[in-house]
């Protein structure tokens, strides 16, 4: 008790006493035993009081008692109800919530993880992905101070997340196998590859993959058609020695807009699981092609970079010039990217403006930021002597196109002259800065869009490094390309910017949440969120029609479409009292990747298992997991004595007591005649 509450306390108990003195001792005739009484019920029933107004914290020791905790982590995806091991879910948990001899030893937990990991409610096995890896990590995030294990009920096949066969985990993982363990001959497609875009009437590639999983020779079918009219077809055989099938084949591009295919490959007469061998893609094709023109004063990494990577969208060539070459005809472009201006950059940008050109503009070290200012591109910068190195931070509320994150925030930085960025005009920021890990206000790549004009700015040189970086996290430059491809698509479009933008995609997975997001501007293109936005879809088989209304989230309007059956569909988007809409098309697949498999993934729970000191289980033996847990003496109940403060003003008994004391104050004082 520190010395200042202890003096209160003296104090308060002085002050009782006095007042409890002048009252019914001093000048009182009373007879002594009726003061005494009094005085002592008065001086106690004030001390009481004031004691809980100083309200002093007493320390008490307290022994508690902290089980080891289990657990208990369910599948809930598609895919357990494909294996019909519901009822075997359920039997697991029973087993385990009724025994009395685990729950004394064990602070038992339940978990149910689909997409997301989340307290176990009721089961419905209807999640569209299983996120094992990220599920374990939460768990082990929750529990890190805790001493116990985790039980995994799954069939191990993954379709989200990273891989979680050699995860780190602070808790053994003891996986209980749900599914079918038998391996069974099958016929999949594993992967299609197509180009997001394609021009009108150009050939582009698509690039399948087969697999075959079975022993005996097999002679097959495989088709890619389009509305009901095959386009391709090709005889494929498969054996023990040859499990796996590439094919390759170009397919005319016929109509303008967005295009559905559906590849498949025949199945044989026993074959149990035929959801995989159906996929859809689509591909949007656009009438146009476009030249882009790379003009440099220097010679730097990024210019061979830029320039692979957005032609690997074969429609679309880059040639790449010198500032000082004469001989560049403006006018054969419909795009180009400045990389670091300076002076001699100067009639080139009075052409752009001339001609309303949309343009990219890359700056770094040698970038002349003084003849750039002068340019009124909508930004500028006060530059010093001195360079920096920016990394980025990605924002999701980004809205001119949709751009997902490939890992910007991991790329390696950009390098650039240090200074404040200031942003004059109407813009949207896709990254912003960060400086040693510390995100600032300060755009990194920007987006501007005045006067019928589109361009943007990448506040950096370096980029090779984010390219090779893509490759190094992914193996494949696909994410980076998409991206500049991305960036050159909304750049390279001479459509004049509507108030109302959609994003979303052109074709999903059954049962997965179709999230749709959307920008409004007023008149003025400023963010107007007392906009009402309807997302209207109808299908165009059986004409139903729902409706979901758009919520205000980040500066951008968003809604979760879900429980839409396989087909295609037509939507709205309108805003209320206002003319403008957005309408488009997309398509929902019938075959789910929770429906993809054909057995469990024993191989990966067994190494999980052995990579974290668990042990796998079977569904059927439940009953020996529950014995090795209550047998294992490596857990027991900890008790440990715990200091723990409590408030005097929380004790009851205190407060009864002075309630006590005044009321037999008051009756004598009745009694006797005081009242």
């Amino acid at each position: 008790m520190q010395t200042t509450t202890a003096l209160f306390i003296l104090l308060a108990f002085l002050l009782s006493l006095a007042i409890a003195y002048y009252q019914y001792i001093y000048g009182s005739k009373d007879a002594r035993s009726r003061k005494i009484l009094l005085f002592s019920f008065r001086a106690l029933s004030l001390f009481l009081l004031l004691l809980l107004l100083i309200n002093p914290a007493v320390q008490k020791k307290v022994i508690e008692n902290t089980k080891p905790i289990l657990a208990v982590l369910i599948d809930n995806s598609a895919s357990i109800a494909v294996f019909n091991e519901e009822k075997k879910v359920e039997n697991i948990l029973e087993a385990l919530e009724t025994s009395g001899p685990l729950n004394a030893k064990f602070e038992l937990a339940y978990f149910s993880f689909g997409t997301s990991v989340k307290v176990k409610d009721s089961l419905l096995f209807d999640a569209p992905l299983t996120a094992i890896s990220e599920s374990i990590i939460e768990i082990n995030k929750l529990y890190k101070n805790r001493i116990g294990e985790l039980v995994l009920l799954s069939d191990g096949n993954q379709t989200s997340g990273n891989d979680y066969e050699y995860i780190s985990s602070n808790m053994p993982i003891t996986p209980i196998i749900l599914g079918d363990t038998a391996n069974y001959t099958d016929l999949r497609i594993r992967q299609i590859n197509v180009n997001k875009y394609s021009y009108l009437k150009n050939q582009f590639p698509v690039e399948v993959h087969l697999f075959y999983e079975g022993i005996d020779p097999i002679s097959t079918m495989f088709q890619i058609e389009k509305k009901g009219k095959t386009l391709f077809k090709q005889q494929v055989r498969f054996s023990a020695s040859e499990k796996s099938k590439t094919i390759r084949t170009n397919l005319m591009a016929t109509r303008e807009g967005i295009n559905f295919y559906k590849a498949s490959i025949e199945a044989f007469e026993t074959e149990k699981n035929t959801q995989n061998n159906t996929k859809d893609f689509s591909i949007e094709v656009i009438d146009t092609q476009t030249k882009i023109a790379l003009i440099s004063a220097v010679l730097h990494p990024d210019l061979g970079a830029l320039k692979r990577s957005i032609e690997k969208n074969k429609q679309r060539s880059v040639a790449v010039f010198n500032i000082k070459n004469n001989d560049i005809q403006l006018n054969d472009y419909q795009f180009f990217i400045l990389y670091q201006p300076n002076y001699d950059f100067n009639y080139l940008f009075k052409e752009l403006k001339t001609l309303k050109s949309n343009y990219l503009v890359v700056s770094g070290v040698s970038t002349d930021w003084e003849f750039l200012n002068k340019q009124q591109l909508g930004f500028t910068k006060k530059a010093i002597a001195q360079t920096e190195n920016y990394t980025a931070n990605y924002q999701f509320s980004f809205q001119p196109f949709l751009q997902k994150n490939i890992g910007f925030n991991n790329f390696p930085p950009l390098k650039d002259q240090f200074g404040e960025v200031l942003l004059s005009t109407e813009n949207h920021v896709l990254l912003q800065q960060r400086v040693f890990g510390v995100a600032f206000e300060q755009p990194l790549l920007a987006t501007f869009e005045q006067n019928s004009q589109k361009s943007a700015v990448i506040f950096g040189e370096g980029i090779w490094k984010w390219r090779a970086a893509s490759y190094l996290q992914n193996n494949s430059f696909e994410d980076f390309d998409e991206f500049t491809g991305n960036l050159v698509q909304y750049l390279a479009s001479s459509s004049k910017r509507k108030r109302l933008e959609v994003s979303l995609e052109s074709l999903y997975l059954s049962n997965a949440p179709i999230r749709i997001s959307a920008y409004y501007t007023d008149k003025n293109y400023q963010f107007d969120p007392r906009a009402s936005l309807l997302f209207s879809v109808t299908n165009t088989v059986t004409k139903e029609q729902r409706e979901f209304p758009f919520s205000l989230a980040h500066n951008s309007f968003q809604v979760v479409v879900e429980n839409l059956v396989p087909g295609n569909y037509q939507y709205v988007v309108t805003v209320a009292g206002q003319k403008s809409m957005r309408s488009g098309v997309f398509t929902i697949s019938e075959a789910g990747l929770e429906a993809q498999f054909t057995k469990a993934n024993t191989t990966k729970l067994n190494r999980l298992a052995k990579s974290t000191g668990g042990k796998v289980y079977h569904s059927k033996e439940i009953i020996g997991l529950i014995d090795a847990y209550v047998e294992n003496e490596d857990y027991a109940t900890l008790q440990k004595t715990v200091l723990k403060k409590q408030a005097l003003i929380d004790w009851k008994w205190l407060l009864i007591l002075l309630l006590s004391l005044l009321t037999i104050e008051w009756f004598v004082r009745k009694y006797y005649g005081k009242i």
